[in-house]
Parts: structure tokens; sequence; C-alpha cells
């Protein structure tokens, strides 16, 4: 029986190998825009996503709790029903870091993802939605929390 240390050192040294012959996925790293997660406003962001400013559309959804109790694991979705779309973003305003999600999407994807966010207080949350035009839509829904989570 393997104890969990001897586990963990062959399963780097299995990760080590795959990564010297070239066979881990290299795509997340090739999508990463580290401007846009460090952005700390709108404009910030829209900038670093080489887009123009938002517009609130009704096609694009932004779904989550109207009081989080705590706010290191806030559940919220976003989803659109657009055609064209290349990009579905989750933005917390008042978050050190406005960028929480970003989803890449093609026609072969459903434009509808969920996960769980931290807030560190009461704040608007932005489901953004990049078309293929780079026609930038968004949804608005405030979210109150009692326990904070970045921090408090």
């Amino acid at each position: 029986m393997q104890t969990r240390r001897e586990w963990l050192q062959h399963s780097a040294a299995v990760a080590g190998m795959l990564a010297g012959m070239g066979l881990l996925p290299q795509t997340a790293l090739a999508n990463w825009n580290k401007a846009a997660f460090e952005a700390k406003n709108m404009a910030d962001l829209m900038k670093a996503m080489g887009t123009s400013a938002p517009t609130e559309s009704k096609d694009v959804t932004i779904t989550g709790p109207d009081i989080a109790e705590n706010g290191a694991v806030v559940p919220v979705g976003c989803s659109t029903t657009l055609a064209g779309v290349k990009k579905l973003m989750i933005l917390v305003e008042k978050n050190p870091n406005m960028l929480c999600a970003m989803f890449d999407v093609t026609d072969a994807v459903d434009a509808s993802f969920t996960t769980r966010v931290k807030m560190g207080q009461s704040s608007d949350v932005y489901a953004v939605a990049i078309t293929g035009d780079n026609k930038v839509l968004f949804a608005r829904k405030e979210i109150k929390v009692t326990l904070g989570g970045c921090g408090g």
C-alpha cells in the first residue's frame, strides 16, 4: 500500500515526464490575459480585452443569491442566448480584482456557466458577453454579503 507521500512523489514524477515530452495541455496558458484579471475597474478591463464600453442587454443573464451568507463561496451563473458570442465573463465590481471568471465560447458550447466567487463586500455582479464582432453586452445583479470572503 502506497503512502500519501509516495503517491504525491510518483504523481509529480509522471507530470514532469509528460511536461518534458510536451504532452500536457498548453491552451490554458495561451489564453491567459493577465492585464484583464488584474483590472480594477470596467474601463481598464475593457481596454485589456481590446473592446469598447459594455451596453446593458436582456440577452445576457446573471444569476446569484440576493443575499450571500458567506462571501467566500457565492454561487453565480452567467448565460446568453446571443449567437456569435466568443467570451462570457463574471465580474464583481467591488472586489480588488474585478474579473472573477472568463469562459471561451464557441457555437459547439452552450453559453451557460456556473461557478463560485469570492466577494469581500456587497457589490454589483456582472455577466459580460463579448461577440465575434466585439460588441460587449452585460447584465447586472446586486448581491449583498453578510460575511466577507476576501480577507474580511
